[in-house]
């Protein structure tokens, strides 16, 4: 069983810095045992991918409306796998999730992650 928690969610100007943090909590593992997925929604439109980081850092991969924009990392002190704002945007605006892929699909695709945490809401001013 694995817990995730998203928080960093808030009102963000665009351009300015800002990173939101997923607590992954497993027993007798660490946050870099896990592919780790972000993912967004906004109003009105499906879910999309935003970026994963693979197991130990292997890789990382980034949706292209995000590419050279926003950054991953996974912080093992805190348990925590990061999602850094280099520049957003007001298209940015939703609510991200992030998730543990499990398989069976490419990194990019949400059907292979589970373990979806609850939501944070990023809302970006111009």
């Amino acid at each position: 069983q694995v817990h995730l928690a998203e928080s960093g969610g808030r009102l963000v100007k665009a351009g300015n810095f800002h990173e939101l943090s997923c607590e992954v909590r497993a027993v007798g593992r660490t946050v870099r045992d896990f592919t780790l997925g972000w993912f967004r929604q906004a109003p009105g439109k499906p879910r999309e991918f935003v970026a994963f980081i693979e197991a130990r850092g292997a890789s990382v991969g980034f949706a292209d409306s995000v590419k050279g924009r926003f950054t991953v990392a996974t912080a093992p002190y805190k348990a925590a796998f990061l999602l850094q704002m280099l520049d957003p945007r007001p298209e940015d605006t939703a609510v991200y999730y992030c998730a543990v892929h499990q398989g069976g699909t490419s990194f990019y695709d949400p059907k292979g992650y589970a373990y979806w945490g609850q939501g944070t809401q990023v809302t970006v001013s111009s």
